[in-house]
């Protein structure tokens, strides 16, 4: 018979206790209140106690900075250019008038000057592109103990460095391995996304839950990231839409089709527009199907704004439910780089962060009226979305991150500087 020395057995003893005090935890603080939907509001003691190091760390950056004379945060975070919500034939009517001591009634169809106002619109957008901004993670104006999350991070001292080191042991050797273990939980709907939520230690304020999407309806939210799916799923149960993926979004996809009736589309099907909306259609018709949740958007921007809604899931004649969602970045950025990281780099970055704290906002449902049409009623979906969670409102389509300006934008612009020419040319011809 084997026998243990003391030693060996006083290394089994302890294993065995840590063990037995490690999912004790797991059930008491994880698992029972993810099933009965309650919070001890640890989370939100936790979130507090960073907050108070975060502002420590940060003024003893600033400080030693200072000393040192380093730059800490990047240039121009917010834009570079003020800029007036001013139309074009205001501003060519500004130009022209700083530029001529004539009247503007008698000026010519077209001026030389006007070249100017092109010429500085150009250069604008060069230096301060709108579009292109939204897709790099937003520089912050603290450090949250994140290297990742610092424009420059230099040595400041060695409290700070003995700090910062300390919150890597504890992300990736008490946090991670504490959230992969219960993300992978996929058994049961409701709970599972409850845990997934405990997983990554999110801290989520739900505003307005009389509002909360219903069977037969579509909710439709702004999208900054995978987990958008988790912050919505975690508070109510909704089908999704989607394209089949491989690879681990591929798993995560065939475990969820197993809780509820989700709606996939081979890559083939998802270019047959028809098909599309036939399917949605015929789910959205059978009220005992869970609401379906769609992002309009197409992509993942980076919680700065909202950007052009793909008109089709406005075209089925379903009511929408719009949810606005605001990640606070402070704790960990939530916006998904997909042409920089992959969905497992991704979720690691997720899950060594210190927590994901966000606020939702689900808002009064809306329909489409008699006279809009689809592209008019998902502007005025993404409006209120924008205007509710503090977003910036911007009609550019999400698809320019791989894709090239269309033609129709260059040839907007043109339309309404020949449709101010022409204005002019009339008023004149009848006065």
């Amino acid at each position: 018979m084997f026998l243990l020395l003391p030693f060996d057995s006083l290394i089994v003893n302890l294993l065995g206790i840590s063990l037995t005090v490690l999912f004790t935890l797991l059930l008491v603080f994880i698992i029972v209140p993810a099933i009965f939907g309650v919070s001890f509001g640890i989370r939100k003691l936790y979130m507090k106690t960073l907050l108070k190091i975060f502002a420590w760390a940060t003024l003893r950056m600033e400080r030693g900075a200072k000393e040192k004379n380093h730059q800490l945060y990047k240039p121009y975070t917010n834009g570079i250019i003020a800029k007036d919500p001013t139309s074009l034939e205001e501003e060519i009517k500004e130009i022209r008038r700083s530029g001529s001591s004539k009247a503007l009634d008698n000026t010519q169809e077209f001026e030389l000057s006007d070249i100017f106002y092109f010429c500085r619109k150009g250069m604008e957008t060069i230096m301060d592109d709108e579009v292109t901004k939204r897709f790099s993670a937003e520089e912050l104006e603290s450090w949250n103990l994140l290297s990742r999350t610092n424009y420059n991070f230099q040595y400041i001292s060695l409290r700070l460095t003995v700090l910062w080191g300390l919150g890597v042991l504890i992300r990736y050797c008490f946090l991670l391995p504490l959230r992969f273990k219960e993300f992978l939980s996929k058994h049961v709907h409701l709970m599972c996304y409850r845990i997934c939520v405990r997983a990554l230690t999110a801290i989520i304020t739900y505003h307005d839950r009389k509002n909360r999407p219903r069977n037969g309806g579509i909710c439709v939210a702004n999208h900054t990231s995978p987990i958008d799916v988790i912050i919505l799923a975690s508070d109510g149960y909704y089908a999704m839409v989607g394209q089949v993926h491989g690879g681990l979004m591929g798993v995560i996809q065939r475990a969820m089709v197993k809780a509820c009736p989700h709606v996939w589309f081979e890559r083939s099907e998802v270019k047959d527009r028809h098909l599309v909306a036939k399917r949605l259609t015929e789910h959205v018709q059978d009220k005992s199907k869970l609401p379906i949740l769609i992002f309009p958007e197409g992509t993942c921007i980076n919680n700065t704004s909202v950007m052009m809604f793909k008109k089709g899931s406005f075209e089925i004649g379903a009511t929408v439910y719009p949810v606005a969602i605001k990640y606070d970045p402070q704790f960990g950025d939530a916006f998904w780089n997909s042409s920089k990281y992959g969905m497992v780099t991704y979720l690691l970055r997720m899950m060594t962060s210190w927590a994901i704290v966000c606020s939702v906002w689900y808002l009064p449902p809306m329909t489409r009226e008699a006279d809009e049409d689809a592209v008019q009623f998902a502007n005025r979906v993404k409006s209120a979305i924008a205007r509710q969670g503090g977003l910036v409102d911007l009609l550019w389509d999400g698809g320019l991150k791989r894709e090239k300006v269309k033609d129709t934008f260059k040839e907007e612009q043109q339309k309404l500087y020949s449709k101010m020419i022409v204005g002019n040319h009339e008023d004149r011809s009848r006065s």
